[in-house]
């Protein structure tokens, strides 16, 4: 069954500069997450497992490898109305520019959603980590009569600095809105939680970039230009004209903006128990159905180490991180709180055997990477060593990038043998 009555916009964002080098090449829902996904599937399954299936994916940067990854994953049947749709910045009569901001993406791109019948417009970012049931969301919009809902997360003080915070009445009526408040304001600006979350000192309710928007009100707000973005400019404004309702969710999320975040994300799915659970037979997370055979491992210690299809692991030792489809990791190697990509194609035997490659795809012999995250296709020596940590300054060259320790190996870079990092 799909959900006619709800139209999904999922937005891509912007240049995705707080996640160079990973979008240097690509979009940032584009960008591999878990070994296996993109980024983009997230929203996508989540929308899926609610029964919505009619979604458009707005990008502007690098979206070759997003468009090639939606028309290869996501198949629905001839006679089904059900659709993911990418839709880039492009030249119109009324419009000749870059999308200027979240609002502007969705005002650039209304003629294609206005050609589909909704009533309710999703609007969803494509950068964040959960797992949702729309139904509920909408379910609550529809019961309280309100023309637009947010997601919100309670958070704490420490977290509340970092978003943009909503105010309530006892009815989950959003009443003010404040971006990013000081902490000597955050007295002032708590809202009614569950007592679990109190309990957890999360007292502040932060938006969670997920709106609700009735079709009439998001054709009336549109026409509005000189408005370019949801949350800093329609949402704050808004609220004190249209009822806005607060939808709290308690569940895991996390807004994967920078690396640091990314990083944490994907080693967090090492856990015994993690936050976001892959392994759940209700709330599937959907991908391209690669055909790959079954990874191989020989003589490796493994401790908290997820690991992808189709790879060859003859590592030492490999903890706590994520081994992504077709890596290759040579003998006696010790990998360490890493996240590796993996690759999109294998090496011949032929290649490997007669040595016509210099350094193979893949971590070599001898190697030892702790704290790194090895982008798709990357070709690391015998007996290199990159050794990442807050010891390390911020620093770029062509083949890799440091950023607050966390050691970024770029896409397809070679890392000669014998290299120290």
């Amino acid at each position: 069954m799909i959900n006619n009555k709800v139209l999904s916009i999922i937005l891509g964002g912007g240049q995705g500069s707080r996640l160079y080098p990973l979008t240097e090449n690509r979009s940032k829902p584009a960008v591999p997450i878990a070994g296996k996904y993109r980024l983009v599937d997230i929203p996508i399954s989540n929308c899926i497992n609610s029964d919505i299936k009619r979604m458009f994916v707005l990008t502007q940067f690098n979206s070759a490898s997003l468009n090639k990854h939606i028309k290869n994953t996501y198949h629905f049947s001839f006679f089904s109305s059900a659709f993911v749709d990418v839709l880039a910045a492009e030249q119109t009569i009324s419009s000749g520019e870059w999308f200027q901001g979240t609002a502007d993406a969705v005002r650039q791109s209304m003629h294609h959603f206005l050609a589909h019948d909704f009533d309710y417009a999703l609007i969803l970012s494509g950068d964040q980590l959960y797992q949702m049931d729309f139904n509920d969301m909408i379910k609550a919009h529809e019961n309280s009569g309100a023309k637009i809902t947010i997601a919100t997360q309670p958070v704490d003080a420490k977290d509340a600095t970092s978003f943009g915070i909503l105010k309530t009445d006892d009815d989950s009526v959003i009443k003010s809105f404040i971006e990013k408040p000081d902490a000597s304001l955050l007295p002032d600006w708590s809202s009614n939680v569950s007592d679990e979350m109190k309990k957890a000192g999360r007292h502040y309710l932060a938006s969670m970039g997920i709106y609700i928007f009735n079709k009439d009100l998001l054709i009336e707000l549109m026409n509005v230009p000189d408005t370019v973005d949801f949350g800093k400019e329609i949402i704050p404004q808004a609220i004190t004209e249209h009822k806005t309702l607060s939808y709290q969710y308690e569940g895991y999320w996390t807004d994967i903006g920078n690396i640091d975040s990314f990083f944490e994300a994907n080693l967090g799915l090492t856990d015994d128990i993690p936050q976001f659970n892959l392994y759940d037979n209700t709330r599937r997370i959907y991908t391209n159905a690669r055909i790959l055979p079954t990874s191989k491992i020989s003589g490796t210690l493994l401790d908290r180490t997820v690991i992808a299809d189709g790879c060859l692991i003859h590592a030492a030792k490999i903890e706590r991180s994520v081994i992504g489809i077709r890596s290759r990791i040579g003998n006696e190697s010790t990998v360490i709180n890493c996240y590796m990509m993996g690759n999109d194609f294998y090496e011949s035997l032929e290649e490997v055997e007669e040595q016509k490659i210099k350094v193979f795809m893949g971590i070599g012999e001898r190697c030892f990477i702790k704290n790194v995250i090895l982008d798709k296709n990357c070709r690391i020596g015998d007996d290199v060593r990159i050794n990442g940590g807050p010891h390390l300054k911020d620093l770029e060259t062509d083949n890799y990038f440091i950023k607050e320790g966390i050691v970024v190996i770029k896409k397809g870079a070679v890392i000669p043998k014998g290299t120290i990092i």
